[in-house]
């Protein structure tokens, strides 16, 4: 049989509308924007360059349906250079661009397959002794395994899987569609399982392969590190090669920086500088967007917490001095606490001592979670949507959230990190 390459991609989010970007620097704001068409750009460009025999994309291609027809005519173009190449594209359709959420779509380019999503579908190359297999979403839940349906694999054929599925629960932060496990992947009789929906990348079984590529980009700080598709090449039936290609143009980081036994904002700024400096010697040109995340016992707490704007700033201008317009300082979180800590204000038999316990008391206190409430709930109500959308604070958030117990624990510190910085 005659050997071949694909690539398996799945979770491209096309024109994913990335909220919390109001108010940052416009250049850098576009950056991310368009981030997830730059990584599928890049897709496209690795797939001519192999070349590869084809394409899977396994669910999500785009986010939901079309704001308008342009998400539909950038992927068509994309697809028409795959086309010029004679490389096949096989689309299964998952969760995010179920049959029921797309409501604009287009014609397709002739080398564009799309699963059918009443029943399994099975697409052969025979030139390559490939067949591929998969169901697309007709509805956004999915809540049946569609597996057992699966046809029983192709004879004298590299037999493909493709499906969007939560695998069990494999990932909490993912809903659990087309639920199935990994058994009854690895009993079907194929050889490789293309699978989409799970954004982590993990190779979850081998011989037969079963693989989350991830997704192509990360789109929040929840989504770090590298984010591509898998190169995979195959011989005689049996993969000879999976290759974890990163496409990714920003790459999310989630940085902490210890600042334990600092007394001077400048050394925090300065640790989270050579952080930052350590980070943008690996970027290889992405545009890294990095959360900071300052933790420890230090001398330096109420300074940082009674001026965070400062700080934000003071670390950002270390950011563009270390990658110039290539690292963006996205949240600074401040989670540092005083040198003798709450235990020792919480000891003291003064008014401050008395505030701390009352604000150890008041996550817990109903009655007075209730009355924060009628009066913060009521100004989260009046906020501007670019501001809702945007909030970025984690005490906001948690006020449009009316998590008012979560409020709570977060003012606290801050209250009394104001009220104690005179004696630092």
């Amino acid at each position: 049989m005659s050997a071949f390459r694909f690539l398996h991609a799945a979770d491209i989010h096309l024109d994913s509308p990335l909220r919390g970007l109001a108010g940052h620097e416009r250049e850098i704001a576009e950056r991310v924007r368009r981030a997830p068409r730059a990584a599928f750009e890049n897709l496209i460009a690795r797939a001519l360059d192999e070349p590869v025999d084809f394409v899977i994309i396994a669910g999500d291609l785009y986010d939901g349906s079309w704001k308008d027809y342009r998400t539909g005519l950038f992927f068509a173009e994309q697809m028409g250079k795959l086309r010029a190449a004679d490389i096949p594209v096989f689309v299964l359709h998952g969760n995010h661009d179920a049959e029921s959420v797309i409501t604009k779509p287009l014609p397709l380019p002739k080398n564009v397959q799309v699963f059918d999503a009443r029943k399994p579908e099975t697409f052969t190359l025979g030139r390559i002794g490939a067949a591929l297999h998969g169901q697309s979403f007709r509805e956004k839940a999915v809540h049946a395994n569609l597996v057992p349906d699966y046809p029983s694999p192709r004879p004298d054929s590299f037999n493909i899987g493709v499906l969007h599925t939560g695998l069990g629960g494999v990932d909490p932060e993912h809903d659990n569609y087309a639920p199935c496990s990994l058994l009854d992947l690895t009993s079907k009789g194929y050889d490789y399982w293309a699978l989409g929906h799970i954004h982590r990348r993990q190779v979850l079984h081998e011989r037969p392969w079963v693989v989350f590529p991830g997704n192509l980009q990360g789109r929040h700080v929840r989504e770090t590190g590298p984010k591509g598709a898998f190169l995979v090449s195959v011989e005689d039936c049996e993969v000879e090669s999976l290759e974890p290609v990163d496409f990714d143009v920003v790459r999310w980081l989630d940085l902490s920086i210890p600042a334990k036994g600092l007394d001077r904002v400048d050394q925090v700024v300065e640790r989270a500088g050579s952080a930052l400096e350590e980070a943008a010697s690996e970027s290889d040109g992405r545009l890294l967007a990095c959360r900071i995340r300052v933790k420890g016992r230090c001398g330096a707490h109420g300074r940082l917490v009674r001026d965070p704007e400062r700080f934000l700033n003071e670390v950002r201008a270390v950011a563009l001095d270390v990658g110039q317009a290539d690292v963006w300082v996205e949240r600074v979180e401040v989670n540092t606490e005083p040198p003798r800590g709450a235990a020792a204000i919480r000891r003291r038999r003064d008014a401050l001592g008395e505030l701390q316990r009352f604000l150890d008391e008041a996550p817990a206190d109903e009655e007075l979670l209730t009355e924060i409430g009628k009066d913060v709930g009521r100004m989260a109500d009046r906020l501007p949507p670019e501001l809702r959308n945007a909030a970025g604070d984690p005490g906001l958030e948690a006020a449009i959230a009316r998590d008012f117990a979560a409020l709570a624990k977060r003012v606290a510190p801050l209250l009394v990190a104001r009220l104690t910085v005179s004696e630092e």
